[in-house]
């Protein structure tokens, strides 16, 4: 099966996507070697609720539409960074110190990378949806995945709050990750919305497809 951007109207059983057959595997993979090696598993677990819905929801809604293959790639690379996240904590990321240490920065920005691709890898299967299942106009399909990206994101800070306030009462700053910035949070909503507006302008200048009838 060739890499696509197009979508599979005919629903094809995942059994004969080899694509996917190669992402569920090494994610899997990936996803348990950072439960069995992560120095903090109550931490892991609550960062990987999100994780958990995210899988189910994409099993679930695979019987009613399959996404482009790139829509796939870009799920499966933002997942993978967050579960990389979730092993250490962001702001406790080996990748993230070495960064730092490499370019001489004031903190681990490992959670900044991870925002940005929030809104980077995940603005484009927003758009698709919307550009391909709906009649609006096709300018809203550029700027809801934006305003999703935000939306989204600060839902995720609040519960992230939500969550440090009820389970980490002692420890709320360091979970957080923080790491002294009283702007952490506005930071990683504005970061992740420069990456959707980077995403739709990307889609936006180079697309050549007509918009298809919704099916």
């Amino acid at each position: 099966m060739a890499f696509s951007f197009a979508t599979d109207k005919t629903h094809e059983h995942f059994r004969q996507n080899p694509l996917l057959i190669a992402y569920a595997i090494v994610f899997t993979g990936f996803w348990a070697y950072t439960g069995f090696h992560t120095p903090d598993l109550k931490n892991w677990w609550l960062e990987n609720t999100l994780t958990f819905s995210a899988v189910i929801l994409l099993v679930v809604f695979y019987r009613y539409y399959r996404f482009s293959d790139f829509s796939y790639t870009c799920m499966f690379l933002f997942m993978l960074l967050h579960t990389y996240g979730s092993q250490y904590t962001y702001a406790e990321n080996p990748f993230g110190f070495w960064v730092q240490d490499q370019l001489n920065l004031e903190r681990n920005h490992y959670d900044r990378l991870v925002h940005f691709s929030f809104g980077f890898l995940l603005a484009y299967p927003m758009h698709e949806l919307f550009w391909r299942l709906t009649n609006m106009r096709p300018f809203f399909s550029y700027v809801l995945p934006v305003d999703l990206t935000v939306s989204l994101g600060a839902f995720y800070e609040l519960m992230e709050w939500s969550v440090a306030d009820v389970f980490f009462p002692a420890q709320g700053m360091a979970y957080l990750g923080t790491q002294g910035d009283v702007w952490d949070a506005q930071k990683d909503i504005a970061i992740a919305l420069l990456g959707a507006i980077l995403t739709m302008l990307a889609v936006g200048l180079t697309r050549k497809e007509k918009r298809p009838l919704p099916v």
